[in-house]
């Protein structure tokens, strides 16, 4: 083995045994596999079989698996060793295997300065990462930290420093090192657990991106701090989104669900995107029992000019099955498929599928699927040897996705391990060569439509 192709199998999942697959043959009792091939270069079934050892009071069992893949100098096999000496109680231990690491920066210094930190070494934390504060990930941990070492004050003023008066970017590596919407963040952060919320909340109004992964900061903070005017004065102007969510949240949690619903019944003026709202309001009202409600929130946008896009016609579908009215999304597909003429036939084809399974009929929708012009494809494939599974067909599900098996590996490979045919499993996973980049199944439909 060789940290280049140790990379290879972290990076891209394929011509190893993936984590869910290992997972799965510990579950089904073949930990006997999973510790051969440990022993063979397959990483996640030595990093998972370690873990095991070390669970088993094994210790140095398990430091002896990870011992090759930790003797290439590659670096996760150096972070898994330190973190099971570190569970161990074997701090020390861990702190000095990684030191080296740590000169190369990046995610080993902050693995590094994490663990320094969690054991008494504030100071010295603090000193590692300052040195690196134009790195992002470097930072956040700088941050993490600095409140145990009692250095609020210093990181705030390196942070401060990296805000400049004027200028903000406008485009993604406009500025080298921290960028000046992330250095705002992570002061507003330090100035809150300072109890300086006021200067945490006009620090992240001088943001230009406002939302990160889906969350606004600065509506997360109104909100905790119970300054939910504040918060809904926010919201009326945000363009994501994301604050009106955060105070329809709040507002839930509070019992509040009229006002939560309101909150997602935004004017037609309003900034935020129309389909984000409704979709939220849907899931509310179906967390609270109110189905047909969150359907004909969703119908409606799916059935206004432009509407139909395909990931919402996809959550109509899901409300319609779970609600148990599949038949009543059929009908609806059938409407919609009329008045597209047709466009995009495979993915309302995919929809009906699922909607039939879920009126009782997977015969039907396996037979339907099989007559479809492009049932050859490995993405019909994907979808029918599903609907074969899902009936406890799975020795028919190995036979659609045979011809299809360098696209679909880790999907066939699963339903291999099921059948307890693990020598085939593991055979057809370690080849090498071009596959389609499809995920190992986890019991849903696939959701891209097909290239």
């Amino acid at each position: 083995m060789d940290a280049a192709d140790l990379d290879r199998q972290v990076r891209t999942l394929s011509g190893c045994i993936p984590p869910l697959l290992v997972s799965r043959l510990l579950e089904l009792g073949h930990g006997e596999e999973v510790e051969f091939q440990a022993g063979r270069g397959e990483w996640f079934c030595a990093r998972e079989w370690a873990r095991l050892l070390g669970d088993q009071g094994l210790q140095e069992q398990a430091l002896e698996v990870l011992a090759p893949y930790v003797a290439t100098g590659w670096w996760p096999a150096a972070r898994a060793r330190a973190e099971l000496l570190e569970g161990w109680g074997r701090a020390e231990e861990a702190i000095a295997s990684t030191r080296s690491y740590a000169e190369a920066g990046g995610l080993a210094l902050e693995f590094f300065a994490r663990l320094l930190a969690r054991h008494g070494h504030d100071d010295e934390a603090v000193v590692l990462l300052s040195a690196g504060i134009d790195d992002r990930i470097l930072a956040v941990a700088l941050v993490d930290i600095a409140e145990g070492a009692g250095r609020d004050e210093d990181v705030a003023a390196l942070l401060a420093a990296r805000i400049p008066a004027r200028h903000r970017c406008d485009a993604p590596w406009c500025c080298r090192g921290l960028d000046p919407d992330t250095a705002i963040g992570l002061l507003a952060a330090v100035r809150e657990r300072q109890d300086r919320i006021d200067d945490a909340v006009a620090l992240l109004h001088t943001r230009r991106v406002t939302s990160l992964n889906g969350r606004d900061q600065l509506a997360d903070l109104l909100a905790r701090h119970d300054r939910i005017e504040e918060l809904r004065a926010y919201a009326a102007s945000e363009y994501h989104g994301h604050a009106s969510q955060r105070l329809a949240e709040v507002l839930e949690e509070r019992g509040d669900v009229e006002g939560a619903i309101t909150v997602y019944r935004q004017p037609g003026d309003s900034p935020a995107p129309q389909s984000h709202g409704a979709v939220q309001l849907a899931q509310l009202l179906a967390r609270h029992g109110r189905g047909d409600e969150a359907i004909e929130v969703v119908r409606a946008l799916v059935d206004s000019p432009g509407g139909a896009e395909d990931w919402l016609v996809d959550t109509l579908c899901t409300l319609y099955a779970d609600h148990g009215r599949a038949r009543d999304g059929l009908a609806h597909l059938d409407a919609l498929r009329a008045r597209r003429d047709g466009e995009g036939e495979w993915d309302f084809f995919r929809m009906r599928l699922r909607l039939m399974a879920g009126c009782g009929l997977l015969d039907e929708a396996v037979e339907l699927a099989r007559a479809h012009p492009e049932s050859d494809t490995w993405y019909a494939a994907w979808v029918i040897s599903d609907l074969l599974a899902e009936a406890g067909r799975t020795e028919e599900a190995v036979t659609v996705l045979r011809p299809h098996a360098s696209a679909v590996r880790g999907l066939l490979a699963g339903h291999l391990i099921d059948l307890g045919r693990v020598e085939d499993a593991v055979t057809l996973l370690q080849q090498r060569g071009p596959q389609q980049a499809v995920p190992v199944r986890t019991g849903a439909f696939p959701t891209e439509p097909p290239s």
